[in-house]
């Protein structure tokens, strides 16, 4: 695996994962070639670092996102990294939070480019709902509004959006999301009926695909956060190559 390393240090690293490649394995299935397989391999003391099968990984991406993936080296770097990802979520949870917040809940930051379906045609926009696994396919997530009656199993999620360029049946967007669920950006365009280009999972039976996309439109492009050190960094991975051309065969509005 050709795998690039943008930043590295005695605590963290941060992995610029290609699109196809299964970050760790989960549940019964055996699934061959992961990332952390690969990171093992190159850094066998990650066995010390976190549980099976995860070990060091601070937060994943699914197998066909690309994009910045952060790992620790130690476990005390595991613990600082985790407190970060899990501080918008708690805020939710605890609604003094948000008046009384501390530096460090506001330090993350998470950035991704989407091809979204459809175009958007508010130029800015927030998606709050809750989100919990879908009754009719559990491979899915669900977003519920947040009155819903039967909130058991479901959590609060945030995404907001702002439109980067419009194309003609498709709307170029970056997102930031402030909670981190599972499939979260991919279900949150769904529920707006505007579900990421070549996203089999979450697409309607009518949505469009751009002629040669093999995957679906979904790159963690920036991710800023405080490390061990004290320093906030900042962190940004360019659009791959095939993603580009996609951009570059549509036609703008």
């Amino acid at each position: 695996m050709d795998l690039k390393i943008i930043y590295e240090d005695n605590d963290v690293l941060v992995v610029d994962k290609p699109a196809g490649v299964v970050v760790f394995p989960e549940g019964k299935v055996k699934t061959e070639n992961t990332l952390i397989d690969y990171l093992l391999e190159k850094y066998p003391d990650l066995k010390n670092v976190g549980e099976a099968p995860r070990y060091g990984i601070v937060h994943r991406l699914d197998k066909d996102t690309s994009g910045i993936l952060l790992v620790a080296k130690s476990t005390q770097a595991l613990i600082f990294l985790q407190k970060q990802f899990s501080a918008g979520a708690k805020a939710l949870a605890d609604k003094k939070n948000r008046e009384t917040s501390k530096p460090l809940e506001k330090t993350l930051e998470k950035r991704y480019i989407a091809l979204a379906t459809g175009v958007i045609k508010e130029d800015t926009g927030v998606i709050h709902t809750l989100i919990g696994r879908s009754k009719s396919d559990p491979r899915k997530q669900k977003a519920t509004w947040l009155e819903d009656k039967n909130p058991e199993g479901k959590r609060e999620a945030i995404s907001e959006y702002s439109v980067l360029e419009r194309f003609k049946d498709y709307t170029l967007l970056e997102m930031q999301i402030k909670t981190g669920r599972k499939h979260q950006i991919r279900c949150h365009l769904a529920y707006i009926h505007h579900p990421i280009a070549g996203d089999t999972l979450y697409s309607f039976k009518d949505s469009p695909k751009p002629e040669g996309l093999e995957r679906q439109f979904l790159h963690a492009s920036y991710l800023k956060i405080q490390l061990l050190d004290g320093q906030t960094r900042q962190f940004r991975s360019e659009l791959p190559k095939e993603l580009g051309e996609i951009i570059n065969n549509l036609k703008i509005l």
